[in-house]
C-alpha cells in the first residue's frame, strides 16, 4: 500500500458541517496518506463545534461572508483557484480530496488529472453528480464513510492495562483501515504507519505491549475476524473470510427491525434523502448474504414501496431522474 500526499477541500455545505462528519472524511483521507494541506470553504461562527477537530487536522478556512445572491459561487470558485495553485505550486503534494459532489468541479478534476494527481471525491448521494462522480479517480459516498462500524466481542484483552473500550476503539479501527484497502492483507509495519497518521500519539505500550506484534497478537485474540501470521519472516494482519458462515441472515420475520435501523442511522447522522444503492449496500455489510428475494420481494424497488407503505420513506425522483429515499 503506497503513501500518497494529500491536498483536502471541503465544501461545509456538503458535508452537512457535522464534526462527526469531518472526523471520518479525515479518517478516511489519513488511511490514504498523510494530509499537508487542508482547507474548509463556508466557515461561519454557527460552525464553531468544528474548530477542535480543524484545528488538531491544522485545516484552514474560509469564512462565509453573505452578500448578494452569489456567495455559493464565489466560494466554488475560490476552491477551484486554491486547488490549482497548490497543483502548480507544492509539487510535494499528488493526491487531492474534493469533499463536494457539484458537476461544475469536473474540469477542476480533468485539469488535476492531466497534471498526474490522484482525485479522490467524496459528497453527499443526494448531493453527487454522475459527472463529477466519474470523473473522479476514486469516488466514496458521504453515507458510506459515516456507516457503523464493525462490532468486536467484549471481554479482557491479554496484557492490557487500560480500559476495554479502549481497545475495542482501537480493534474497529483497524479494520476499518484493512476493509478500506484493496488488498485483503497489509504487513503490519505499513498498519502501524497508519495507525500513527490516524491517532499521532498511539503507541502499542499504551496497551501494555512491549511490540507491535504482540498488540496484534492481542487484538486477534479480541476479534476473530482478525487474523496476524509470519510470511517469510513478515508479521502479516488481514481480515478472516471464517466467520463469513456465521453472519447473520434477514428472513421474512427480521427484515424490517433491520431496515428501520438502518434508516435510523442515517437520520441520525444528518442524511434526510439517501440513493437506493447506498441503502442496499448498507444492509449488505451488516448482512453479507442479503437478497430481496429472501425476504419476499422480486427486486430492491418492491423493497422501497413495502417501506414507503410502513411510512419509513418517501420515494422521489430528483432533476436527473435518479431515485431517492427521503426519511421520514
Amino acid at each position: 500500500m503506497g503513501k500518497a500526499n494529500f491536498a483536502v477541500f471541503v465544501d461545509l455545505e456538503n458535508v452537512g458541517a457535522k464534526e462527526s462528519m469531518l472526523r471520518y472524511i479525515i479518517e478516511k483521507v489519513k488511511i490514504r496518506g498523510d494530509i499537508l494541506l487542508g482547507k474548509v470553504y463556508g466557515y461561519t461562527d454557527r460552525y464553531s463545534d468544528l474548530k477542535q477537530c480543524l484545528l488538531s487536522n491544522t485545516f484552514s478556512v474560509v469564512p462565509s461572508l453573505r452578500y448578494g445572491k452569489c456567495q455559493k459561487n464565489n466560494l466554488d470558485i475560490q476552491l477551484v483557484i486554491d486547488a490549482m495553485e497548490v497543483a502548480y505550486r507544492n509539487s510535494l503534494i499528488d493526491s487531492f480530496c474534493i469533499v463536494s459532489g457539484d458537476s461544475d468541479y469536473q474540469p477542476l478534476v480533468a485539469k488535476l488529472k492531466s497534471m498526474g494527481k490522484h482525485v479522490l471525491g467524496i459528497s453527499r448521494s443526494e448531493a453527487a453528480s454522475e459527472i463529477f462522480i466519474n470523473a473522479c479517480n476514486e469516488f466514496i459516498f458521504l453515507e458510506n464513510v459515516a456507516v457503523k462500524r464493525p462490532a468486536v466481542k467484549k471481554g479482557r484483552a491479554k496484557e492490557n492495562n487500560v480500559g476495554d473500550g479502549d481497545v475495542n476503539e482501537l480493534v474497529t479501527q483497524v479494520i476499518t483501515i484493512l476493509e478500506d484497502q484493496d488488498e485483503e492483507q497489509m504487513y503490519a509495519s505499513e498498519l502501524k504507519d497508519t495507525l500513527t497518521r490516524l491517532r499521532p500519539d498511539f503507541s502499542e505500550r499504551n496497551y501494555g505491549c512491549a511490540t507491535f506484534g504482540k498488540l496484534m497478537a492481542v487484538l486477534a485474540d479480541k476479534a476473530p475476524k482478525l487474523r496476524v501470521w509470519t510470511d517469510q519472516s513478515s508479521l502479516m494482519v488481514g481480515l478472516s473470510t471464517a466467520d463469513a458462515q456465521q453472519s447473520p441472515k434477514l428472513d421474512k420475520t427480521n427484515w424490517l427491525p433491520a431496515f428501520t435501523q438502518a434508516l435510523e442511522r442515517f437520520k441520525n447522522d444528518g442524511f434526510d434523502r439517501v440513493n437506493p444503492s447506498i441503502l442496499k449496500a448498507t444492509i449488505q455489510a451488516d448482512y453479507p448474504d442479503f437478497d430481496e428475494k429472501q425476504i419476499g420481494f422480486k427486486r430492491f424497488s418492491d423493497v422501497m414501496k413495502a417501506l414507503e407503505k410502513q411510512k419509513l420513506l418517501v420515494v422521489e425522483m430528483d432533476e436527473a431522474h435518479t431515485m431517492l429515499l427521503k426519511i421520514c
